[in-house]
Parts: C-alpha cells; sequence; structure tokens
C-alpha cells in the first residue's frame, strides 16, 4: 500500500513560529505521522519569525513562486523551504503580510488586514503544492487561518484533475476565534456569490472563515472527544453549534498528544536537576530552584502551585481572582507566568507585592520557566471556564505535578479526580465555575499533600501515564483512512 501523502496547512508551527499551543500541535504531529509510513510536508506563511530563526532551521528558496489572485489584483508569492524532524515544510512569502513582529494579534488587538493576509494564503497553500508537484491525499487543515483552503477546493477548484482524489480534514482548536470579517471582504475571495450564505461562509451577515472550514471540509475534528460534544451546544459553540450539529457524522474528538523529547523530567534541558518516577529526589532540587526563581520562601509541608496560563476569564482568571484572598490565607504558595488582560496583570501583581513570600507573578512568557514551573511546583492549577485540550495538565502528570482542573473539555478528559479511599484518579478536578468550588478543590489536594507517602504514590503513578503523540497520530491515520477507503457519510 502507498503511503498516504499528507499536507499539514497551518498558520504557525514549531520550531518554526508559535503563538500557543496550535504549533505544538503542527511541529509535533507530522513527525509522528511520518513515524506511521505517511508522506508529510507543512505549509504556512513566511513570518518574521521564521527570518529571524532562518540560520537555525535553515531557510532556502524553494525556486518557484506563485501567483496568486486577490479580489482585483494578481500577486506572486515566492515559496521558502526548510524541514523539520525531515518533514519537508514551506513557507510563502509576502513581506507586507507577513513581515511583522506578531502573528495576528497586536497588544491593542488583531491586524486590519487579517482578512486579507488568510484569504491570500489560503489560495497560495492551493496554488504553491501544484508548483511543487505535491499532490496530497490529504489537505489537514488548522483553524480559521486555513478555513478557506476546503472552501476553494469544492468550488473553483472542484473539476481540476490535480486534487480529484485530495480530501479535507479541518481542527478546530478553540471555537471562539473564528475569523469574522465584514462582508466587503469576501470579493477578495474570488468564491462565486452562492457562497455566501446561511449554508456556506455567511454568519449574521459576516464572513466567517472559521464557519467556512467546518461547513466544506469532509472531516472536521476537534482536540479532544468532551469539546467535541460541547460546541454542538449553546453554551459552548459561539454561535455555531448548529453547524456543528448538522456536521455530527463527520465531527471527531481526537486528544492532542505531547511530545516527552521536550516534556520530561528525564530529559529536560531547562531545569536543574533530572529524575523520573523510580527516584524523585531531583524533583525537590527544581522544588528549591523554582522558589530561588520567584524569590518566595516557603515551608516544607506547604505545596507549591503553579499556573501557566493566557491571563483571561477562558482560563478561569475571574474565579481565581475571587479565590485569591482565601487561598493566601492557606499554607501554601503560588507562581504565576503569563500575560493576558491588563486588569489581571495589575491585580495579580499587587497580591505579590502584599504576599511577597508565598506569590511570584511573572506578567512575561518564559520557555525556560515554564519547565521550571512544570519540574519544581507540587501542583497545577487550571480552572478554566472552558478548555478545548489543554497541554499543561498533560505536561504536569509526567513531571509529577499534579493538577487542579475544572472538568470542561480536555481537562475533563484527561484528568480523573482522586479518590482517597481507593487510590484511584490522576489529580484533583471539580465541575461547578466558582471559586468555592475552586477552593474547596485546594483544600482537598492540601490534605492529601500532608500525607507525603500517599502524595508521593499519586505522584508516581502520574508519572506513568502516557499521552504520547503516538495514540493521538494513529487516530488521525484512521480517519485519513476512512476519508480514502469510504469517504464521507
Amino acid at each position: 500500500m502507498k503511503p498516504i501523502k499528507v499536507l499539514i496547512a497551518t498558520p504557525e508551527a514549531i520550531p518554526f513560529a508559535k503563538t500557543g499551543g496550535l504549533a505544538d500541535v503542527t511541529g509535533a504531529l507530522p513527525k509522528v505521522l511520518k513515524g506511521l509510513g505517511c508522506d508529510v510536508r507543512l505549509i504556512m506563511p513566511f513570518y518574521r519569525q521564521i527570518q529571524e530563526s532562518g540560520e537555525k532551521n535553515e531557510i532556502k528558496d524553494a525556486g518557484i513562486q506563485v501567483s496568486v489572485p486577490l479580489g482585483f489584483r494578481e500577486l506572486n508569492v515566492p515559496v521558502f523551504q526548510s524541514s523539520a524532524n525531515n518533514v519537508p515544510a514551506y513557507f510563502l512569502k509576502r513581506d507586507e503580510y507577513y513581515d511583522r513582529k506578531y502573528l495576528y494579534t497586536m497588544p491593542d488587538g488583531d491586524y486590519f488586514d487579517n482578512a486579507e493576509r488568510f484569504i491570500l494564503f489560503s489560495r497560495a497553500v492551493i496554488e504553491a503544492i501544484k508548483k511543487l508537484n505535491f499532490k496530497p491525499d490529504i489537505i489537514h487543515c488548522h483553524d480559521w487561518q486555513t478555513g478557506l483552503i476546503s472552501t476553494f477546493l469544492k468550488t473553483i477548484y472542484k473539476n481540476d484533475p490535480f486534487f480529484a482524489d485530495t480530501k479535507t480534514l479541518f481542527t478546530i482548536h478553540n471555537i471562539a476565534y473564528q475569523g469574522q470579517f465584514p462582508k466587503s471582504h469576501f470579493q477578495l475571495t474570488g468564491l462565486p456569490p452562492d457562497v455566501f450564505t446561511p449554508d456556506g461562509v455567511e454568519f449574521w451577515g459576516n464572513m466567517n472563515l472559521l464557519k467556512a472550514g467546518i461547513v466544506f471540509s469532509d472531516i472536521v475534528t476537534t482536540v479532544s472527544e468532551k469539546y467535541s460534544k460541547e460546541i454542538q451546544t449553546p453554551e459552548f459553540g459561539y454561535g455555531l453549534e448548529g453547524v456543528l450539529q448538522a456536521k455530527k457524522g463527520n465531527l471527531f474528538g481526537v486528544l492532542n498528544g505531547v511530545d516527552y523529547d521536550d516534556w520530561s523530567p528525564e530529559k529536560d534541558k531547562f531545569i536543574i536537576a533530572k529524575y523520573d518516577y523510580k527516584d524523585l529526589s531531583g524533583k525537590a532540587k527544581c522544588r528549591e530552584d523554582l522558589l530561588k526563581e520567584y524569590k518566595l520562601s516557603l515551608p516544607d509541608d506547604a505545596p507549591v502551585i503553579g499556573i501557566i496560563s493566557r491571563l483571561a476569564d477562558q482560563k478561569g482568571f475571574d474565579i481565581l481572582s475571587e479565590a485569591m484572598e482565601n487561598l493566601m490565607a492557606m499554607n501554601l504558595g503560588m507562581v504565576v507566568l503569563g500575560t493576558g488582560e491588563k486588569k489581571y496583570h495589575e491585580l495579580f501583581e499587587g497580591l505579590a507585592k502584599k504576599y511577597p513570600k508565598k506569590l511570584g507573578v511573572k506578567i512575561t512568557f518564559d520557555n525556560k520557566i515554564a519547565h521550571k514551573i512544570e519540574a519544581g511546583s507540587d501542583m497545577f492549577l487550571m480552572p478554566s471556564k472552558y478548555e478545548p485540550c489543554g497541554l499543561n495538565q498533560i505536561y504536569s502528570l509526567k513531571y509529577g505535578t499534579i493538577p487542579i482542573v475544572r472538568a470542561t473539555g480536555g481537562l475533563d478528559d484527561t484528568i480523573q479526580d482522586y479518590d482517597a479511599k481507593t487510590g484511584a484518579g490522576n489529580g484533583f478536578k471539580f465541575k461547578e465555575y466558582s471559586s468555592a468550588a475552586l477552593v474547596k478543590k485546594i483544600k482537598d489536594a492540601l490534605c492529601i499533600f500532608a500525607d507525603r507517602k500517599e502524595w508521593k504514590k499519586l505522584a508516581q503513578k502520574a508519572m506513568q501515564q502516557d499521552f504520547s503523540w503516538e495514540m493521538s497520530a494513529k487516530r488521525y491515520v484512521e480517519l485519513y483512512e476512512r476519508l480514502l477507503t469510504k469517504g464521507i457519510q
């Protein structure tokens, strides 16, 4: 049997350009798919971040360019290339759109021309793979920035023999981000007028690129089983629940995996002492190092709770804010790393001054410190209002850092609430979205932490769980094969 040819189309991927967990997924998945026998390529815009990493990643001119219509203009888009983990990667270069400090959003809001940027990208992907003569069986698209790829294939390119056997799979990483733009931008796509309807890309008078990806792709996936059900409800669907219900026969949840080459205390190059589930002595040294990093002073019987997050309501910072005075009265310490809404920057910096020995706050993102938090914390807190998958709770398990999470999305799929009587479970989980429920669950965790023998057993069990990409990638291959053999229902 010939290998399945897969093109991963993404707005970001490590090690080239990153704003969040999407880049971790699209950076790790191709490597594992290749290991499973797929012929994989990756394609993305040529951002400034990529140019700046050029020497490290050996970016070269591929020697081709494509001509792409954008409204009434025809734009030339040169193609560059590199590779990561022996997977070829292609970059579409158009500096006035992609040579910018940020990928999609500045501190004061989205780029005004995001519609143009990603309409161009989606059309250029199709033209580039034709020029490269890579005829994919599957184009695996990620998030709203790629939503028009399947739309173009089902309309403008539907009679193009090059794509006669190509199927599309569209992954939603966070349905709250939809790529909505005024109707006036639709003419930039060159799509026929009948695509701008309630059955197509139209959404309350706007053009919605995420909706385009859902409607026109052959299969739609989300990044956890629970989230695939949640987004079909008014509470979590962000207005697209009806569109997703109509697609439910071809809507699947595939839990994200993690790359244990990067996130494992046995291999981690950023931590002061390595350790594994058989010998946890290095974790105590990592805790000391973390407290030093944040200039905190805590007794040994006080657990350190780690938080690495966007500081936003979605991540539960509204209920955490209400709980902070109560938590600071307990025998615990807390370290926070992240950026987000200004109100939370100010609140947590103020609290850190009020509780300088117990609360450390760094309003930034620093990969090295993130690794130190995973290794040096005793517990990891994720009280999210909704969470499509979440990766940090999975990283935390591997480091023996016990997650405390709200039962939503991927957090609910990966964390089982600890039962002190039976010893079952791998973390602590609460259902009600309230500061009271959050505080109660942290108190439950503190009670178990006080029994150091029991806590060690819990940590060792957590560290032996396997959420590697292998299982998730196999599920994607099953879906690819389903499309190629059975088609869509």
